[in-house]
């Protein structure tokens, strides 16, 4: 059901402490971790602790837990000093947008430029 935690899902696993990342910052409705797989200097992945698919979804069902991810993207730039220079929020919706994981999140990508149009 969506919103409940789903066993298979890594990052329900990560929110769980079931598998390990690096925390930058969590709050009472969210995480936020360094991606493993970084495209920028700053890359970091901003998540509801409760499960849903993508952004859509969430936005449909709890618009105001998709405000406080939104929320901590800020506060993730202003804590890696990306905030004055410049950062980018992606949300990625389906696999042909690259999406990998089937739960909500946001790519806070900063610290060099970023070009445009995207890959």
């Amino acid at each position: 059901m969506a919103g409940e935690p789903q066993a298979d899902c890594l990052f329900c696993k990560i929110t769980a402490g079931e598998v390990p990342a690096t925390v930058v910052r969590e709050t009472a409705t969210t995480i936020a971790f360094r991606d493993i797989n970084p495209q920028a200097p700053t890359h970091v992945l901003v998540i509801p602790k409760a499960h849903y698919p993508d952004a859509a979804a969430l936005a449909a069902a709890e618009p105001q837990l998709l405000a406080d991810v939104l929320r901590e993207t800020a506060e993730v730039a202003i804590e890696d000093k990306i905030d004055v220079t410049g950062y980018r929020v992606v949300f990625n919706t389906g696999a042909g947008a690259g999406q990998t994981v089937f739960h909500t999140h946001a790519h806070v990508l900063g610290g060099r430029g970023l070009n445009w149009p995207p890959g």
